[in-house]
């Protein structure tokens, strides 16, 4: 069995913006944000992340998408 390294949601959210791609938040709690990843083009939902992460949710702040 192998194992994969989880990734860091936020480096995860940054490089996903950073390569001009768009990420939306489909479910928000009041300490859980459910994103998802989007394609620039076409906007073809690609993943999901969905996290607690403190720096998520401070980066994320209000906003809805980044796009």
């Amino acid at each position: 069995m192998s194992t994969h390294p989880v990734e860091d949601p936020l480096q995860v959210l940054r490089r996903w913006e950073d390569s001009g791609a768009i990420w939306r938040v489909v479910r928000r709690t009041p300490d859980t944000l459910e994103i998802a990843l989007l394609t620039c083009t076409a906007r073809e939902e690609m993943g999901r992340i969905t996290t607690s992460d403190p720096e998520v949710l401070a980066f994320v702040g209000d906003r809805t998408e980044n796009g």
